[in-house]
């Protein structure tokens, strides 16, 4: 059953004290996750791809095997061979929720932030750093591959006027403006 994200922890310490300890999902990753999930679908019959038809015995099975083996898989074919739907249909692998450093523009896992951001959140707040809740569908990053793409869109840029507002030196890393790469972390 779906809980509201208001019932969940809104702290680190409440957090460390539910079911989504440090253990259960500190260094877990999002294949990890795919695939416990696939398992839990699979044994409970449930359907895996909804609204797929004509994929049963060939594209479906290979996507299992590379879910289930945490392999890389690249969906190759022509317009409207169901590749973006497979793909979105994917977030239904993810956990219901998953926990993140509120304000974090990368999703810092709690347990292990990566962003400057985020290590001096918990630093400074310990127990007391707020947590935020995405939902599996939040998760989900797409980006349409056109000419007019840049790498700062996909990987980010150092933000001179970031960096101004905020007094920090161009070199420090408060001063990035996170592409959709970055801010698709953990998602």
């Amino acid at each position: 059953m779906t809980r509201p994200h208001w019932e969940l922890p809104q702290t680190l310490g409440a957090l460390r004290r539910s079911r989504f300890s440090e253990e259960r999902i500190g260094a877990r990753s999002v294949k990890d996750e795919l695939r416990e999930n696939l398992l839990a679908k699979l044994a409970g019959g449930e359907p895996l791809f909804p609204g797929i038809v004509g994929y049963e015995e060939t594209v479906i099975p290979q996507i299992v095997n590379a879910i289930l083996s945490r392999h890389n898989f690249i969906l190759l074919g022509l317009r409207g061979q169901a590749k973006t739907r497979i793909l979105r249909l994917l977030t239904t692998l993810l956990d219901e929720w998953m926990p993140y450093i509120a304000g974090s523009e990368i999703r810092d896992n709690p347990y292990r932030p990566i962003s400057r951001y985020g290590r001096n959140l918990v630093a400074e707040m310990g127990d007391d750093t707020p947590i935020a809740w995405l939902a599996p569908e939040q998760r989900y990053v797409e980006k349409l591959a056109t000419p007019d793409v840049t790498i700062a869109d996909m990987i980010g840029d150092i933000d001179p006027i970031k960096a101004a507002r905020s007094g920090h030196d161009i070199s420090d890393e408060l001063t990035m403006h996170y592409g959709l790469l970055p801010r698709a972390n953990r998602g």
